[in-house]
This record gives C-alpha cells, sequence and structure tokens, in this order.
C-alpha cells in the first residue's frame, strides 16, 4: 500500500505571499522563514549597507535584523506589508549600530564591489556613482536624516513607504530628507553638474510589497 504524499512546506508551494510565509513559519513550518530571507535579503543588505556604509558593519546588521524577525514573527500584526516590517527592523538595527558606535568609513571602490557583488540593483549606474565623498558626507548627517535620504534618494523608495519603513509621518521624511540635502550641498559642491547633487543617487522604483 502506497504511503500518502507528503503535504509540501509553505515555501514550496507556488505564489505563496510573505504573510502567508510568515504564518506558517509561526505555525511551526521549519522552511518558510527561510524562503522570506531569500526573498529580501538582498534588498535588505543593499538597506544597510548604503545607511552604514560598511560592508561587515552591513552584514552583521541584517544577520541582527533577521534574527531578530525570526523571533519575533509572532507580534507582526499585518498593518503593514511584510516587507515593510523587515525594512523598519532593518533600519532600527543599523540606527541601533550607528549611535553606540562609530563606522569607519569606507574606500569607494570596497563600496562598489560589495554592492554588486552581493545586490543587483535595479539601476547599475548607483554602484558607479556613489563616490567616496558622498560616502563621507553621508556619514556627516544625523542618522534619522541619513535613513531617510538612504532610503528615499538611494534606494528609490517613495516617501509614504519611507515613513511606514521609519514609523513618522510622510511630512517628518520630506523635512528630513530636505534638511539632509541642504547640509550635503555646501561639502558636494564640486559635483554640483552631476545628478547625484540634487538626489544622493537614482535608485528608482523600489516598491514595498508583500509577496
Amino acid at each position: 500500500m502506497n504511503s500518502p504524499p507528503e503535504t509540501p512546506s509553505a515555501a514550496e508551494r507556488p505564489a505563496i505571499t510573505d504573510a502567508e510565509l510568515l504564518t506558517a513559519h509561526i505555525n511551526g513550518d521549519p522552511h518558510a522563514f527561510s524562503e522570506i530571507v531569500k526573498r529580501h535579503r538582498d534588498r535588505m543588505w543593499a538597506v544597510a549597507l548604503r545607511t552604514l556604509g560598511d560592508p561587515d558593519e552591513a552584514a552583521d546588521a541584517v544577520q541582527d535584523a533577521f534574527v531578530s524577525a525570526y523571533r519575533k514573527a509572532a507580534t507582526f500584526r499585518g498593518e503593514a506589508a511584510v516587507t515593510t516590517w523587515l525594512h523598519r527592523i532593518v533600519v532600527n538595527a543599523c540606527l541601533d549600530r550607528m549611535r553606540r558606535k562609530s563606522v569607519r568609513p569606507v574606500a569607494d571602490d570596497e563600496l562598489i564591489e560589495a554592492a554588486e557583488r552581493e545586490t543587483p540593483l535595479p539601476d547599475q549606474t548607483v554602484e558607479r556613482e556613489v563616490s567616496m565623498e558622498v560616502s563621507a558626507a553621508l556619514k556627516l548627517l544625523p542618522s534619522d536624516q541619513r535613513a531617510a535620504l538612504v532610503l528615499v534618494d538611494m534606494m528609490g523608495y517613495s516617501v509614504e513607504d519611507a515613513a511606514q519603513v521609519l514609523q513618522v509621518p510622510s511630512g517628518t521624511v520630506k523635512s528630513r530628507c530636505a534638511r539632509g540635502r541642504a547640509k550635503l550641498a555646501p561639502i558636494l559642491s564640486h559635483l554640483r553638474n552631476r545628478s547625484d547633487l540634487n538626489r544622493v543617487s537614482s535608485g528608482k522604483g523600489a516598491e514595498l510589497r508583500d509577496g
């Protein structure tokens, strides 16, 4: 007598959403959270790398964030997309590291090499355009302004999506970006003829979607 076929895990079923995967993880599916990590690790890495400017620090922040998400999955209330929830955890992990220690400046070629190796972004000119001056200038901004600029100007998220990630009103994100750009402008005045003065980078089209 043939045994009944095994029920596939959530990660093996087609077209399953992030929210369904997270629910499956909470319910004990051993593969569901791995699928969430696979789907989102590249974007989480990109956010952490842009925010911290250091590949090692970024890797540690992403690891901390996913461990936190794994342990706190049951606290997800479904009021925002799983992607937004994950971004929030990663950004908070980065901000915690920025507050605890001064992240060493990273050479431009090292930053670009790490980004290209780990994270293919929609606009491949981003890695080429992010100069050492821009990376160093970002480090001079307060953490809240830097986080807002990274999400909106470097990763291409809408103000509304960035507001969800940072858990602040959209007007606050706009204000932080404006203040950050105003501080960067005189520092990067020699780049005035380049497109990355008004927008630190040209990342476009990033959206926070659930599955």
